[in-house]
């Protein structure tokens, strides 16, 4: 059984309205105790590029005033958050982790939509979290804020791009995060840090300004929790005219559709995707036990693999052809100063044609076809969310492990953010090094509530209870 938190910093979102409610504390209680952990939380791993104390508090202050008069602005009132640096959020400089953002350049005055959502709702944002330069691969260090460390060991990777966000939420700083998702961006750090991730379906958050990375990229919640992913996808799912390629409104609320029923979901296990990916015999091990607590909630599970060839290719011209739009305007001086695994894709990026493109659009178009026919008979695939756990920080790839590039040890995430599926990751166990291991769980387009509902099962079983990170 789960020892229930005494400390305000580590309550999740739903614990925390629900005392503000009941006056059992207020929104500036929560957030001080928030704050003095994210202190801690980036000395010890470096996770924020920004803490915003003084906006915060004040921004608590009101909360506090609405609470009191029974008049939340919305279900996150007072609920303390993290924003990727990558995301715009209003009267804070957005840096993308590069020394070639210039803070003085923008007058930073617009939030972008989710953020946008989160603060009608009263969210209290505590500040911005890390990103190696411009989100480019799937770990946390840049030129502009160095390395942040896994908060389960510090001298480990905490995965990425959203990695700070990942840490933040592991160490208490605050019980919600906004991260993006261009390969498997929230659900690698999610997954090396043992909280929730959920990479939803493509569109179904607005996401302004348009990523460089085009359809690829997602804006998602990193969370404690299932139960936190779908309040929080409750508010950014709000619509924003800025984002031409938004889905329509949804259709009820993910919050009232956690307690559906498991019994009887189509399960597919696919241990490695029928690929020769080497997955660590204890992350193979605690994906296939949580695979079997699927079983024992009534989910009918099949073995079975999709049926796909690895993307990576199609992957590859499609995202360095985003990173080399990234880097365009900037002159030979300016690209002395990116991260130099940036510059070598950005090149790469650069020399694809039209037609190197056009085809790696087939390849996507024929693998969602591909996933689409395969979801007409499984509710929901399940596969481990990477091979291994969390290696040495400041390193794109594991030494000694043959991979040139971060998608390398990677597989099981980039596919579904080609195939826009939504895709969850939660904790399932930990290594013989006390490291955490992630489950990922994918299921077909704009089955966002059915992804979040298995999870929330899983939660509530005992599946992801994993020993807490040691305190910051």
């Amino acid at each position: 059984m789960t020892t229930e938190p005494t400390d305000l910093a580590d309550f999740t979102a739903t614990a925390l309205t629900a005392g503000y409610a009941a006056g059992d504390f207020s929104p500036v209680e929560a957030t001080r105790a928030v704050l003095e952990r994210a202190e801690a939380a980036q000395a010890r791993t470096n996770c924020f590029t920004r803490i915003s104390a003084d906006e915060a508090l004040a921004e608590a202050g009101a909360s506090a005033e609405r609470w009191r008069s029974a008049e939340p602005a919305g279900p996150l009132d007072g609920v303390p958050v993290t924003v990727k640096d990558l995301l715009l959020t209003r009267g804070t400089p957005t840096l993308r982790g590069s020394r070639t953002v210039r803070a003085e350049d923008s007058a930073w005055d617009e939030d972008t939509p989710s953020v946008a959502r989160l603060r009608e709702a009263g969210a209290v944002f505590v500040g911005k979290t890390t990103t190696p330069e411009f989100g480019w691969k799937g770990v946390t260090d840049s030129p502009r804020h160095g390395v942040t460390g896994n908060p389960y060991a510090p001298d480990r990777t905490a995965g990425g791009s959203s990695g700070g966000s990942a840490a933040a939420v592991a160490l208490g700083a605050g019980p919600l995060s906004l991260g993006t998702d261009g390969g498997g961006s929230v659900r690698i750090p999610a997954s090396f840090c043992g909280i929730f991730a959920l990479k939803a379906t493509y569109g179904r958050v607005p996401h302004y300004p348009a990523s460089p990375f085009g359809t690829l990229a997602h804006v998602g919640p990193m969370t404690r929790d299932a139960a936190d992913a779908a309040l929080m996808m409750d508010v950014i799912c709000g619509a924003d005219w800025r984002d031409w390629s938004q889905l329509g409104p949804v259709a009820g609320s993910f919050r009232a559709a956690l307690d559906g029923p498991v019994a009887g979901l189509r399960v597919a296990f696919s241990p490695s995707l029928g690929w020769d990916v080497p997955v660590a015999p204890e992350v193979a091990a605690a994906v296939r036990a949580t695979v079997e607590r699927l079983a024992g909630l009534g989910a009918v599970v099949e073995e079975i693999d999709p049926g796909i060839a690895d993307p990576v290719e199609a992957f590859h011209t499609l995202w360095f052809s985003g990173a080399a739009r990234v880097v365009q305007p900037l002159d030979d001086a300016a690209r002395e100063l990116l991260d130099p695994g940036l510059r070598e894709i950005c090149e790469q990026g650069a020399r694809y044609s039209a037609l190197d493109y056009l085809a790696a659009v087939d390849t996507r178009m024929a693998l969602g076809q591909a996933m689409g026919r395969f979801h007409s008979a499984y509710d929901l695939l399940v596969t481990p969310t990477e091979p291994i756990t969390a290696f040495e920080a400041g390193a794109e790839v594991p030494k000694g492990s043959g991979h040139s590039r971060w998608t390398g040890w990677t597989p099981f995430t980039y596919p579904f953010n080609m195939t826009q599926q939504p895709a969850a990751t939660l904790p399932c166990g930990v290594d013989g090094d006390g490291l955490p291991i992630g489950v990922q769980l994918v299921g077909a387009r704009h089955a966002d509530a059915l992804v979040l509902r298995a999870a929330h099962a899983l939660y509530g079983a005992g599946a992801a209870e994993i020993p807490a990170p040691p305190a910051p």
